[in-house]
């Protein structure tokens, strides 16, 4: 696939091209054009997007990007048209590619290690960039780390009734939390001990649903976590390794994980939603969290993590029968979200 900066290169240049044939189209429709060696007619700009992009374009999406551009200069098409991709309605000339090089994973790995057994199901997953790790968690309560090196960490968390509904990572604290229907599991993947390798915080009052942690560039001996449940609830909850030592109670032996009260922590709350939160994300390249809900007034919430901890009006707009998914994209700079 093109490197990103070559990439992004090969886009300027491009849109440069456009503009100069949006001008040109228009002095003709004008009567004020003149003919000269820097026309841009089909066949330079054929050639010249080829030069730009290579195979990552197809003849037929060039073909129907410069008619475009030639029947209405004035409404000019997105450049991701020239991949086949459309924002709106096509107009039957053409189809979005499948073969598009911008759209590609360059790279992929199959993990064959068997995570969950029969009846069990996925519930989270978590790509950890910065240290190349992949984390999931299933409902019945197997959470496990994959490393580059196709190591796998693995662990059965003794459930009673209560499912588990989401996971994430702590990368100050190096812990995997995951959240079930009532309590917040924090577990030491590198602990070599079978017993007593993590903890396990409770009681909660409500059911929890999910669960994101918030990275910070302070890269300080703490993790803040945000979780959501079925009331409408966020929550804020930042740990350091000391609550590791003070908070935890005399737990037997026996028992898996050591046990803390949740009534020990500072944990600040605010109801943003009137029904389930159904997904929670801190999005660093935005410095906001984001929360949605099945709730059809307030569906989406995004906005700084501090509103937890006042009453301050938040950032917040409602959808129909509200929503259910939304995901960042960094390079277009939107958010994109499913009811």
């Amino acid at each position: 696939a093109l490197e990103s900066i070559d990439f992004k290169n090969a886009l300027e240049q491009f849109q440069n091209l456009v503009e100069k044939m949006i001008i040109q189209k228009t002095k003709e429709s004008s009567g004020l054009y003149t003919k000269d060696d820097d026309e841009i007619d089909y066949d330079k700009f054929y050639t010249t997007t080829q030069t730009l992009f290579g195979p990552a374009v197809k003849d037929q999406n060039i073909q129907a990007f410069f008619r475009k551009i030639v029947s209405n200069p004035d409404e000019r098409p997105e450049w991701l048209e020239i991949f086949g991709c459309f924002l709106g309605e096509s107009d039957g000339t053409s189809s979005p590619s499948k073969e598009s090089m911008v759209l590609l994973v360059s790279e992929k790995q199959q993990i064959t290690h068997s995570v969950v057994k029969r009846k069990d199901v996925i519930k989270g997953i978590v790509k950890v960039p910065l240290l190349h790790f992949t984390v999931t968690a299933s409902q019945r309560g197997v959470l496990t780390v994959f490393t580059k090196q196709c190591r796998v960490y693995m662990v059965y968390v003794e459930m009673d009734t209560a499912w588990i509904t989401g996971c994430d990572f702590l990368p100050n604290l190096k812990y995997v939390v995951a959240v079930t229907e009532s309590t917040i599991i924090l577990w030491d993947y590198k602990s070599k001990e079978r017993q007593n390798n993590g903890f396990v915080i409770k009681p909660m009052k409500n059911c929890l649903l999910c669960v994101s942690t918030v990275t910070t560039p302070d890269h300080l001996a703490k993790d803040t976590i945000i979780m959501g449940d079925d009331k409408g609830y966020v929550y804020l909850l930042t740990m350091t390794n000391d609550d590791f030592i003070m908070k935890q109670s005399k737990a037997e032996k026996e028992s898996q994980f050591r046990f803390m009260d949740s009534e020990s922590f500072n944990m600040p709350k605010r109801k943003l939603h009137d029904d389930w939160v159904v997904k929670i994300k801190y999005i660093s390249a935005l410095k906001r969290f984001a929360s949605c809900s099945t709730d059809s007034i307030n569906s989406f919430v995004l906005d700084d993590i501090k509103r937890l901890e006042d009453n301050l009006p938040v950032k917040e707009f409602s959808v129909p029968k509200g929503v259910n998914a939304f995901t960042y994209c960094g390079k277009a700079k939107v958010i994109v979200t499913g009811g």
